[in-house]
């Protein structure tokens, strides 16, 4: 019997990770309070904020399989220091921009590719290849709940320095606070997990970077998971950064938004705990049905009932419970599939299809609000893409075709 303890340098990348994850999304989580404030300083349209955001997704996505491949070689600790140092220029530059331009390089450019190197896909694989297999779901569901926690803390903190300072001035503080990843990025140095009783790497068939991209390429399951991500992306990145303005345009204030959004953040808590808990027990694709179907049964009660802070808080619950449950499940089956050794980069690539969807998510939420002056249609494509969001994990397998 081999013994799965945490040992004592996974118990330290999982603080060193709780933190960063904290500080990373949870300043990210805050982001559509500065929409309106931002917006109605410098006569912009919503789509101005929401194109900056939906680059930034984007950009993200499509460097991260990159940022994974570099952490993979070089080390998670350096590729976090670096994406803590552009995270602090990011926000330090955001609170100057006045301009469309300004506001896509700060935000889009600049922030995008910080994230990429301070959020899930690289922190997460780390945290992955130094836990034991049996332990990994849970380690990662550990991991992902800290980010919650940080949603929670710091959406109250940034509205309180919102009304109390200005934006400008909170995008300074939060800038110091994020300069704290580049010290924590130290603490990322447990060894990947070696069985007691593994087989020595000779008996091992020693297979090579491009070797594992032919391997992915052909694998169709993996192709669907990444689809079923795309629809993750896209909802929680329109109901995060629209959800605010949605609530305003309805005649509540920003404080029933914020509180809907620190809502979420406390209960994802639970949800990505509890996720990585059950991954660890049941098949990870047939969790990831349930929680796409659940969203969709979420957002289409929050529109039947009638509006009041009651529901609206009741669906921040729902919501928080099933919002980034997603995560340690979709990684955990990354890792199942091929392994630990090119998980980084793995992950990103699942990681880019969310951002695809967090872009559209996010973009075409503005365009349809400055065109419509609602968001009635970007609701029913959240409701569609939860069917699919179901339907494309009926093709997800567990099964090994790399072992670690």
């Amino acid at each position: 019997m081999t013994d799965s303890r945490f040992s004592k340098p996974l118990i330290y990348m999982l603080i060193g990770s709780a933190i960063i994850l904290a500080l990373s999304l949870g300043v990210r989580h805050a982001f559509g309070l500065y929409l309106v404030p931002m917006s109605h300083e410098f006569g912009w349209g919503h789509n101005v904020f929401s194109l900056a955001i939906a680059m930034q997704n984007l950009i993200w996505g499509a460097v991260q399989p990159i940022t994974g491949a570099f952490a993979d070689k070089y080390g998670s600790k350096v590729v976090v220091a670096v994406g803590g140092l552009l995270y602090s220029l990011g926000l330090l530059l955001m609170a100057i921009s006045s301009t469309g331009w300004m506001l896509n390089l700060s935000v889009g450019l600049i922030l995008g590719l910080a994230l990429s190197a301070t959020s899930f896909p690289v922190l997460l694989s780390a945290v992955g290849r130094a836990a034991p297999p049996e332990k990994r779901s849970m380690a990662m569901g550990i991991a992902s709940a800290a980010g919650s926690f940080g949603q929670f803390i710091m959406l109250p903190s940034t509205l309180l320095l919102l009304q109390s300072f200005g934006w400008s001035a909170a995008l300074v503080v939060s800038a110091i606070l994020v300069a704290l990843i580049v010290p924590l990025a130290w603490m990322l140095k447990a060894p990947m997990y070696v069985a007691p009783n593994a087989h020595s790497a000779e008996s091992k068939p020693n297979l090579g970077f491009k070797d594992v991209l032919i391997i992915v390429k052909n694998h169709k399951p993996f192709w669907f998971l990444a689809l079923g991500f795309l629809v993750c992306g896209f909802q929680v990145v329109f109901i995060g950064l629209h959800l605010p303005g949605y609530l305003i345009d309805h005649g509540y204030t920003a404080t029933t938004g914020t509180i809907f959004l620190a809502l979420i953040g406390l209960f994802n808590i639970i949800g990505t705990y509890s996720a990585g808990w059950l991954g660890g027990k049941f098949s990870k694709p047939h969790l990831l049905m349930w929680l796409y179907g659940l969203r969709g049964i979420a957002i289409i009660g929050f529109l039947m009932l009638p509006l009041s802070t009651w529901t609206i808080y009741a669906f921040g619950v729902i919501m928080g419970l099933l919002w980034l449950a997603t995560v340690p499940l979709t990684n955990g089956i990354v890792a199942n599939m091929f392994g630990v050794k090119y998980l980084s980069m793995l992950s990103g690539i699942v990681f880019f299809t969310h951002q695809v969807g967090s872009f559209f998510g996010g973009w075409l939420g503005g365009v349809n609000h400055d065109m419509t002056g609602n968001y009635n249609m970007i609701w029913a494509v959240s409701i569609v893409l939860s069917v699919c969001g179901v339907l494309v994990h009926f093709f997800v397998t567990e099964e090994h075709v790399i072992h670690d």
